[in-house]
């Protein structure tokens, strides 16, 4: 009975695994490529969250991140696409990546997300406990961008940081 339940789950675990890591397209950026975000209005949330990430690197002696509205709007993006599908994930990054490559001239960039956080400083700690989240911010990269984001139907808090190499 156990091997057949197994035998059942197993190839389902795998069918929600494939379809959730699924890159299909989207028009989930409205603006074209090539088009250069240059003003980001940052709330308090994220204006904190970029400071501790910085004060985290210089504690490892590390180089601070500099902000490129450009990802932050990036990073918005996929805040509102997280809000509007309920979901919390890396969709669509792909994406995402290339534009900061081909918009910005990108050669490295990575990502990190989190969900229901109350404080910039939870989420940070949360990323810190995570050996991949970790690795990110404390990764070589030059520039970054941070959307923070509420969802208005649930009150729940949507983070979205992207990191870059130039």
């Amino acid at each position: 009975m156990k091997a057949m339940m197994l035998r059942t789950l197993v190839p389902m675990a795998l069918l929600f695994t494939m379809l959730s890591c699924s890159s299909d397209s989207s028009d989930e950026n409205n603006v074209p490529n090539s088009t250069l975000v240059e003003n980001y209005d940052y709330n308090p949330t994220e204006l904190d969250l970029m400071r501790i990430i910085n004060e985290h690197r210089q504690s490892v002696n590390l180089p601070i991140l500099q902000p490129i509205n450009h990802i932050s709007y990036k990073s918005e993006e996929h805040n509102e696409y997280m809000i509007e599908n309920n979901v919390v994930n890396h969709a669509f990054f792909e994406e995402r990546s290339q534009n900061l490559i081909q918009v910005l001239g990108a050669v490295k960039v990575n990502e990190n997300v989190a969900y229901n956080y109350q404080t910039p400083q939870a989420a940070l700690h949360a990323w810190l406990q995570s050996p991949g989240h970790k690795a990110n911010i404390e990764g070589d990269f030059t520039h970054f961008g941070i959307s923070v984001r509420t969802s208005p139907e649930t009150g729940r808090k949507y983070y979205t940081n992207m990191f870059i190499k130039k």
